[in-house]
């Protein structure tokens, strides 16, 4: 049982690279749900060495309503906190124990949508008139004659919220990726910092979009995707490894495998795990898939608007391992790392049903999805009693697609989450650094495009041999 125990914490911790229960302390208040609710002011001081924010700066913004140029500090951060996420707003007004950095500047860039792909918005133009939302008996929702792109390009009442979290299982991830040498370290109240390294292989079998690629009939298991993951360090945990497989049918539960090196074999771990611990991280299975990897048809989704955030997203991973390169002891990123822009999104609140709810580790989870490409940039997550658990944010990687072009959801990002109860934190880097390659498409070496060994329960067993 221990070597099980142990096991389903270490192969969990690469799961969510790719791609806890609170303790019993003092609870912080929890913060407004409604984001942007301190509307900011339009003028104010810059930065040190930044031009002045003036209104006729605003008349011709170049950024979404902030000027190109602008660096966002602890000095002027209140002149810009209406593009915020409500976590974001905490960290830098010190509401909790994870604040931001006394040196933290945020230079904004211009706002770059890179168009999804041309195959992609086809199968959305061919498709998404055909996609019917189902009702259950549960009262949950599901999607029928859903056959590839977007199901929901203009998401429209009734069930607008959770057409768009439907939007956000069903965004363009390329087909296939490899990520070498993936991280996930923890860092607590101390300072103290563990890592793990990792191999990651993600697999879309169903619905794909990429030139030269099969998308119809689905895959005849009908499975959605699978991802594979091996630790390779620390040592004593080499070879440790997880299979996750999403189904076709979405009421379906997910199929979670891990490989035991001690036994040589791999075997089932239970869904009701999806909420444990993951050796000491601060994501766990339901927040991989870079923010959402749970079952839509398990929750009710509500509506909170339309918002201007800023967001981070990435031309490159940075140059050095966790934590040199960021700025501690939060890890927020460097101003090395690029130019913040400002993202038009819709924010969401997905609870679970009262019918699935019962033991459930989150009472609420609010996302910041994209609407260009339908990816969280930000989250807040709750407990069952309603207080502020953890705040995420997800720093997608623009990847150049072999045959597609840019593309920001490519399955390479950084994820930070900071427990504010426990005091904990996780930052996982898919890769580890800029000197690591991610592959996609056609770049994966030949042996990780195997479907049996990559993508099944008995390819685990070949680990080893």
């Amino acid at each position: 049982m221990q070597s099980m125990k142990r096991l389903f914490q270490v192969a969990t911790v690469l799961a969510l690279v790719l791609s806890q229960t609170p303790a019993n302390a003092q609870q912080p208040p929890a913060i407004s749900s409604s984001p942007g609710a301190a509307v900011a002011n339009t003028t104010g001081n810059a930065a040190p060495g930044a031009p002045a924010v003036r209104p006729s700066d605003l008349s011709n913004p170049a950024s979404g309503g902030i000027p190109v140029g602008t660096v966002i500090t602890m000095q002027n951060w209140q002149h810009y906190q209406q593009f915020m996420s409500d976590g974001l707003v905490a960290l830098f007004a010190g509401t909790y124990f994870w604040k931001m950095p006394a040196d933290v500047a945020m230079e904004v860039g211009p706002t770059v949508v890179n168009p999804l792909p041309k195959n992609y918005q086809e199968a959305t133009e061919k498709y998404a008139g055909q996609v019917q939302v189902i009702e259950l008996p549960d009262g949950g929702l599901t999607l029928a004659n859903y056959r590839g792109g977007l199901p929901f390009p203009n998401p429209a009442e009734p069930h607008k919220a959770w057409k768009i979290l439907a939007n956000v299982w069903y965004r363009y991830i390329p087909h296939l990726s490899y990520i070498s040498n993936a991280s996930g370290c923890t860092v607590n109240s101390t300072g103290n910092i563990d890592c793990s390294t990792g191999n990651v292989v993600y697999r879309q079998l169903s619905f794909n979009t990429d030139p030269g690629v099969a998308g119809d009939p689905p895959d005849a298991d009908g499975r959605f995707y699978t991802q594979w993951f091996m630790i390779l360090e620390p040592e004593q945990d080499r070879y440790t490894a997880s299979l996750t497989i999403a189904y076709n049918d979405l009421t379906r539960q997910q199929d979670l495998y891990a490989f035991i090196p001690s036994l040589r074999r791999s075997q089932p771990i239970s869904a009701a795990a999806r909420c444990g611990q993951t050796s000491g991280m601060d994501i766990n299975q339901d927040d991989y898939r870079s923010g959402f990897n749970s079952n839509l048809t398990q929750f009710n989704v509500d509506y909170i608007g339309q918002k201007k955030v800023l967001a981070l997203i990435l031309a490159k991973m940075p140059n050095s391992k966790f934590p040199e390169g960021y700025d501690m002891p939060l890890g927020w990123p460097e101003p090395s790392w690029g130019k913040w822009q400002v993202r038009d999104v819709d924010v969401i609140s997905a609870v679970k049903l009262p019918a699935q709810g019962k033991g459930y580790c989150y009472g609420k989870r609010v996302m910041y999805v994209d609407q260009p490409d339908s990816a969280p940039l930000w989250e807040e997550l709750y407990d069952p009693d309603g207080k502020l658990w953890k705040i995420g944010g997800l720093f997608l990687h623009t990847v150049d697609v072999p045959n597609v072009g840019p593309v920001d959801t490519s399955g390479s990002l950084l994820y930070e989450f900071w427990d504010i109860q426990n005091k904990h934190a996780s930052i996982i880097a898919d890769p580890t650094d800029n000197s690591h390659p991610f592959y996609v498409n056609e770049q994966v070496p030949r042996d990780y495009r195997d479907i049996t060994r990559y993508s099944t329960p008995s390819g685990l067993n070949m680990i080893m041999r």
